[in-house]
């Protein structure tokens, strides 16, 4: 259940992200309902094979804790995109960061007892 809440939460920051940041966003843009099918893929492999599971898991929240919450922002040439730069959209990504950080604490946890058993 702790890891269905964390997802839950790390989805949730990507939704307020692109909602509320980006233009012409809704639940429903691809931008948004996809990551949020593939978490649900990952929670019913997680389900399934609970050490393989988190591990995805882990690595999904580092994803998007990473480049979606922290480097994005960042005018890099590699984006195909300019990034906005200010307050009010830094404080959305950070926000999108933050909200990774339950889904991490709980796969990592779960990858750890797993491996000890």
């Amino acid at each position: 259940m702790a890891m269905l809440a964390a997802a839950a939460i790390a989805w949730l920051g990507l939704v307020v992200h692109n909602v509320a940041d980006l233009p012409g966003q809704t639940l429903f843009s691809p931008e948004t309902l996809l990551p949020g099918l593939f978490t649900a893929l990952l929670l019913w492999l997680h389900r399934v094979q609970r050490r393989a599971g988190a591990a995805v898991l882990l690595g999904w929240a580092a994803v998007n804790a990473v480049i979606g919450g922290v480097l994005s922002v960042l005018p890099l040439p590699v984006w195909p995109f300019d990034p906005e730069q200010s307050v009010r959209h830094y404080s959305f990504h950070l926000l999108y960061a933050v909200t990774q950080v339950p889904l991490l604490v709980a796969a990592w946890q779960e990858v750890r007892a797993r491996g000890e058993r």
